[in-house]
C-alpha cells in the first residue's frame, strides 16, 4: 500500500508540535538555487510555474534570484518553491513509508501528496510524491512543521492542474 496517499498532512501536525526558533536574515533578498529539470520535466515545470498563486499563506509572491520558471518564492523570509529537483532519498526509505523517522513523514494535502523532512538547521522542506515532477517547497525560519498545511493547502490547485500524476524520473 502506498503510505503517501493515506496520511493527511492535518493530522500529522499534533506529533510535529516542535516549534522552531525564528530569525530573520539581514538581507532580506531571497535566493534559491535552480533546478535543470529533463525536458519533459522542464515542461511541466514551466506550466506550474504560469499558474502558481499571488499570493501563499497570505505572503505575496517574490520570486528568487536567480529569476527563472524552475523556482518561486512568497514572503520574507521567503517560502522557496523549485521545480524538477531530484527525489528526496528518503522517499524511498521503507523507514519512511512505515511512520518509523519523526524527521521524514509522508502526508497528503487537497489531492497532493508530499513528503515532510527536518532540515539539519531545525527548518522543514516538503517534497511532492506520485507526481511527474518533484516540487520541493522549503519553509523559512521560524515556520514549524504545522504550518506546513496552509502553503500546502495554497500551492495544491496548481500542482494538481500543472504536474499530472505520476512517477517522476529517478534522476
Amino acid at each position: 500500500m502506498n503510505n503517501f496517499r493515506h496520511r493527511p498532512l492535518g493530522l500529522l501536525a499534533p506529533a510535529l508540535l516542535i516549534a522552531v526558533a525564528g530569525c530573520s536574515t539581514a538581507d532580506d533578498s531571497a535566493a534559491a538555487a535552480v533546478p535543470s529539470p529533463d525536458a519533459k520535466t522542464a515542461k511541466v515545470c514551466r506550466d506550474l510555474h504560469r499558474v502558481l498563486p499571488e499570493k501563499l499563506d497570505g505572503r505575496g509572491r517574490d520570486d528568487p534570484e536567480p529569476r527563472s520558471a524552475y523556482t518561486a518564492g512568497w514572503g520574507s523570509p521567503a517560502i522557496i518553491l523549485r521545480c524538477g529537483v531530484v527525489r528526496p532519498p528518503k522517499m524511498v526509505d521503507p523507514k519512511v513509508a512505515e511512520g518509523g523517522d519523526a524527521d521524514a513523514l509522508p502526508g497528503g494535502v487537497n489531492g497532493v501528496d508530499w513528503l515532510l523532512e527536518k532540515q539539519g538547521d531545525d527548518t522543514w522542506r516538503v517534497t511532492t510524491a506520485n507526481r511527474e515532477a518533484y516540487v520541493q517547497v522549503s519553509l523559512p525560519e521560524g515556520m514549524s512543521a504545522p504550518d506546513a498545511t496552509p502553503v500546502l493547502t495554497g500551492l495544491a490547485t496548481s500542482v494538481k492542474k500543472a504536474i499530472p500524476k505520476g512517477i517522476a524520473s529517478m534522476r
